[in-house]
């Protein structure tokens, strides 16, 4: 079994300032990148896109459609470790130790952007753990990094840090440090454990190229999806869990999903036929419905 790395700064004396770092220019890619996803973000805002209402009246569901949605966006991987879409369920998987994100910064980000960014991801890492359940913090001691990295130093960065975490090496970090233009952020997650469907660490990254909401909207998803929603799907409304961007910010559906993947009736390795049945039942309690008796 792995030990997992502990990632604290080293020390320096007592009363010596760290130099500010010196500001490193931006490359044309970079720019043109944050020019494009400026641009993005205000053509999806102008289209009634990039929601951040969490669904309301004009997007119901009933739960029949909970459970199909968690049926797709559990047991189905939108990618394999080779970053190939596949079509074949797997089983499920989640976590069962301790969630604890770690927070990693590229040089490019000023440190008024670092706290917003922080304060952002504690906030909804506080609000995961009350959907799920399942401890869920910030810590110094990670499991689960989260990098805020522009196209100049993505590589250099998550290969510096990423790779201290168990099961995580430069070898399988290709999906997150190889984004491709279109990509606003990516999610891994990595089981090292005796179990393949335990996850024991992941690795998250979100170009710091992004405008405001669009980063929050990384955020929100690939969090998310690194506790065990790995899936897209067309059909589930309203979900961040859909290509459509339809919704910036988690749901009251995703809630729902989320609290149901946590659930202890639930076991990770279970397959979908084996949990569909159970999965039903939450679906039902989910939304405050009787199941059969």
């Amino acid at each position: 079994m792995p030990v997992e790395p502990v990632l604290t700064p080293r020390g320096r004396p007592a009363g010596l300032v760290p130099p500010e770092p010196k500001p490193q220019p931006t490359s044309e890619r970079s720019a043109a990148l944050r020019s494009y996803l400026t641009q993005v973000q205000s053509s999806q805002l102008t289209q009634g896109l990039l929601r951040r209402d969490g669904g309301g009246p004009d997007t119901p569901f009933t739960a029949n459609m909970l459970a199909r949605n968690f049926e797709q966006i559990v047991f189905f991987n939108e990618y394999n470790s080779s970053g190939v879409r596949t079509g074949v369920p797997g089983e499920l998987r989640r976590w069962q130790t301790p969630v604890r994100i770690g927070i990693v910064f590229g040089a490019s980000v000023p440190p008024s952007q670092q706290a917003r960014d922080r304060a952002d991801v504690a906030r909804y890492a506080n609000r995961l753990a009350r959907a799920t359940g399942h401890p869920i913090s910030v810590s110094s001691n990670p499991n689960f990094l989260v990098f805020f990295v522009n196209e100049d130093e993505r590589a250099a960065t998550i290969a510096s840090a990423a790779t201290r975490l168990p099961g995580v090496s430069a070898a399988n970090l290709g999906a997150v440090r190889n984004l491709p233009d279109d990509a606003y952020c990516a999610v891994a997650a990595y089981a090292s454990g005796s179990s393949r469907s335990v996850y024991t660490a992941a690795v998250a990254v979100i170009r710091a190229e992004n405008p405001d909401l669009l980063r929050l909207s990384c955020i929100h998803e690939e969090l998310a999806q690194g506790l065990g929603l790995a899936n897209d799907s067309p059909n589930a409304r309203p979900s961040i869990f859909n290509d459509d961007d339809e919704f910036a910010l988690l749901t009251n559906h995703d809630e729902a999903l989320l609290g149901m993947l946590y659930d202890p009736s639930l076991q990770p390795g279970l397959s979908l036929a084996e949990a569909r049945n159970t999965v039903n039942q939450l679906a039902l309690k989910a939304l405050g419905q009787a199941g059969p008796s």
